[in-house]
Formats: C-alpha cells, structure tokens, sequence
C-alpha cells in the first residue's frame, strides 16, 4: 500500500524512475478498432486489433480479440487511428546532437553523457524507437537505455569513428602533432569519439577494441568530411589494404562495415575492399551509382537541410563544405530511385539541438523524392533490414520495422492517416496519441 501511494504522489509531480514505471507495466496492451500501417504496404488495413504480450506483438485480428477480465491488462480504444512501427533513424550521433565541437573536446564526460540522456528522452519522444548510432561513445547511454535507467531509443552503436591522421573525425591542432605509435590519446580518443589508424594492423586492433566495447557494426571514414577542419572533401583516407583490413576483423565477428564516404573515388574503393554499405554519397557520379547497385551495396543517405550549416562559423570552411555536399543531395536521391540501390533513411544531425526537434520534418521531406508511403517504409521495414546485416551482434533479437506477429512491440498510435497526410510525422507531440517502444507505453495521451 505504502509502495503504491508513493507512486501515485511521484506519478502526479512526473518523476516516476522506469524502474518503478516498469514495475507496473500490465502483461497484456490490446489496441482496439485501429488501422495499421505494417511497414511493407503502401496502403493502410482496415479495422484490427492488435494484442501485445510482454514485449512482443502476439495477435492480429479483424475480430474482437477476449482479454480474461481478471488478467493483467489494458486496452487502448484506437478509435481508427493508425497503428504503425516506431521509427528508425540510421545515422544518427546520440552523443553529438546537442554538445558543439568545442564543448565535445573539452567537457566532462559526465556533462556529456548527461546532455545525451536527454536528447535521448526527446529521440524517443520524436517517435524514433530506434536508433543507428554512427560514432560517438554510446555503449554507456544504450546500456542505461537497456536498463530501463532512462528513456530513450534502441541504440546499435559503431562506437568510436575510425579515421586516419587528418581524415575526418581528426580534430587535433597542428601543435598535438606529430602523433608516435603508442604515445598519448587526443581528447577524441580518450573520450572515444574518435580512434586513429594508420595501417592495416593499427584498423584491426581498433576495430576489436569497439566489437568487444559492444559495437554492432564498424563505422570508418573513407573520405573527407565537413565538420573536422584538416580534412578535404575530395581527400580519400584509407588505403584499400586498411579498408580490407576492417572489413576482415568484422566479418569474423559476423557484422559489417560502414563508411562515410562523399566521392566516387572514396566510394569505389571501400566497395573494392568489401564494405556493405555507404553512408552518404552526395557527391557520387552515375558510374559509383550502377556499381552500387550492381553489386548490391546499401546507400544510407540523408535530406540534409541546409540550416544544419549553422551548426558551423559563418563564412568558415566548414559551411562551404556543406554548401558543397547539400548541393548533392538532390542527385545521389535520383541515382538511388534510378538505380534502384538499396536505401536507408537517416539525418546525421550533428551539434544543432535547435533542428533535432524538426526530425519528423526531415523524414517527411523525403517525399520531394518518394511517395509518403514509400517513405514510410524506408523510415520503418527497409531501415531493419539494414540493421538485421549485424548478425549475431544484433542486441535485440526480434523483427523490428514491421507490424506483424512474433515482431517486437515498438509501436506510434497517430491520430490521422500519416499515408495521407505525411506531415502528421512532423509533429509528434500532437500527433503521436501513444509511443510505445519494447511493450512497455511511453506516452499515452488518450
């Protein structure tokens, strides 16, 4: 009694801790009179109901699904509102959303993990279950996400960025310079942003350092970059021995390897060293696409806006760069729908907590390019199937990006039809009626 009083008084002040608020989470949540976007269809069902047990989807029915009255449960009147998977966000930086580059160099980890914690509340409150972090030190923030310490979505980490001396994610000053084989850490490594390889051996020993940290694949930088100052965008940075060599280590503990990588030079090569999927490509020519296509290598692009330059001085270096790379987005999107090269949605938004909040607006701009429904599914079923190329070193079994039997219960409840009307995404605090991520409801606004 005295246990649940206390709930009831720290639920009214809203600081009930995910301990005691799974503590009461009912066993059975049944969605009544919903309609359901799967993931896969282009077009909504008619009315179901969906029952979920513990953590994972159980029945789909179009008849009344009977719930034991004395059984642990809740029912969700739906209302025909549409039923549909969480959302998945392939390259995102949970760490480096909202620090900017001087204060990710230079903070204490604590402040930086504390800052994480909330954009990771925020992710989650966006509709985003589901998360592919692209570099950064997350294993700390997924684990007390795990835990159920804090919300926030799943994370599949990379860990630590791997780079070259002056490639992208090499922020060091000309004064830290010259770096000696096992001499001091820079601040991006001691923290693990970022990890230094100049050679095939040096890429093998930092990859088994983030596969057994918990990396679910291994994010190299095969290109030039905009954020980090001494690196060039057309430089290409890795040899293709070093990138074999990645590719090699993880592939023996069964996941892949991804690069950043803007030019057909950078693209090409990380192709020719076995590497499953890129991540950008806006600077790509017609020849890197069909060799993408042909051999079936996946494109994790992104719709950058042109306000995440801001994030950067005006008239530095930096903003040109990122001129230069968004005047690129409209072609690579072509080349994909021409193509037909394997696409995955993500935002890579980077030290700008003023345009993490429009994450919904950049996923509905995709329709500049692709069909809401078409987005939809890029955003949800096709987004899994890039994370399903873990393998084993996926940590959380189950199908996600689907609505469907046996799948896992990351579910949005959005009031309207988002098919019709895409712009409903774009804004998840009035429309996203329930958030519901691993069966466990995170909002329930009805």
């Amino acid at each position: 009694m005295v246990i649940r009083v206390f709930i009831l008084v720290a639920a009214g002040l809203g600081f009930v801790s995910s301990a005691f608020a799974q503590s009461v989470e009912p066993s059975l949540t049944l969605f009544e009179n919903v309609r359901v976007f799967d993931g896969k269809s282009e077009s909504l069902s008619a009315s179901l109901n969906v029952l979920i047990r513990g953590n994972t989807i159980e029945k789909i029915s179009k008849d009344p699904i009977p719930v034991d009255s004395g059984a642990d449960a809740r029912t969700i009147a739906g209302g025909g509102r549409t039923l549909m998977p969480g959302l998945i966000d392939m390259h995102w930086h949970a760490m480096l959303v909202r620090p900017s580059v001087p204060v990710l160099l230079t903070a204490d980890v604590g402040y930086l993990n504390l800052m994480a914690g909330a954009e990771a509340a925020d992710t989650l409150m966006r509709g985003f279950t589901t998360i592919r972090d692209m570099g950064g030190p997350t294993f700390g923030l997924k684990r007390a996400i795990d835990e159920g310490i804090i919300p926030g979505p799943r994370i599949y980490p990379s860990g630590a960025i791997i780079s070259v001396t002056s490639g992208h994610g090499d922020f060091r000053q000309p004064f830290e310079l010259p770096r000696t084989v096992g001499g001091a850490q820079s601040r991006g490594e001691q923290v693990g942003a970022a990890m230094i390889a100049d050679s095939p051996d040096e890429v093998r020993l930092r990859v088994r350092e983030q596969l057994m940290l918990g990396a679910t694949q291994i994010k190299l930088t095969a290109g030039g970059g905009v954020a980090s100052p001494h690196s060039p965008l057309d430089a290409s940075t890795f040899t293709e021995p070093e990138l074999r060599a990645a590719v090699e280590a993880a592939r023996n503990w069964g996941t892949y390897v991804t690069v950043h990588a803007y030019t057909p030079v950078s693209i090409q090569r990380a192709i020719a060293a076995g590497v499953k999927c890129i991540e950008h490509g806006h600077l790509m020519d017609q020849q890197t696409a069909e060799l993408m296509a042909d051999k079936g290598i996946w494109l994790s692009t992104q719709p950058f806006p042109d306000e995440l330059a801001n994030a950067f001085p005006p008239g530095s270096l930096e903003r040109e760069k990122a001129y230069e790379v968004f005047a690129g987005t409209n072609r690579t999107y072509e080349f994909a729908k021409k193509y037909k090269i394997k696409t995955a949605f993500g935002t890579d938004i980077l030290f700008s907590p003023q345009l993490a909040p429009r994450h919904g607006q950049l996923l509905a701009s995709l329709v500049r390019w692709y069909t809401p429904a078409q987005t939809l599914i890029m955003a949800t079923a096709t987004n899994a199937e890039l994370l399903g190329l873990s393998g084993k070193r996926n940590p959380y079994p189950g199908k996600l990006g689907v609505v469907e039997e046996g799948a896992l219960a990351d579910l949005l409840l959005v009031d309207g039809d988002p098919i019709a009307n895409i712009s409903l995404i774009e804004n998840p605090t009035k429309n996203f009626v329930v958030i519901m991520k691993d069966g466990k409801l995170h909002k329930n606004s009805l």
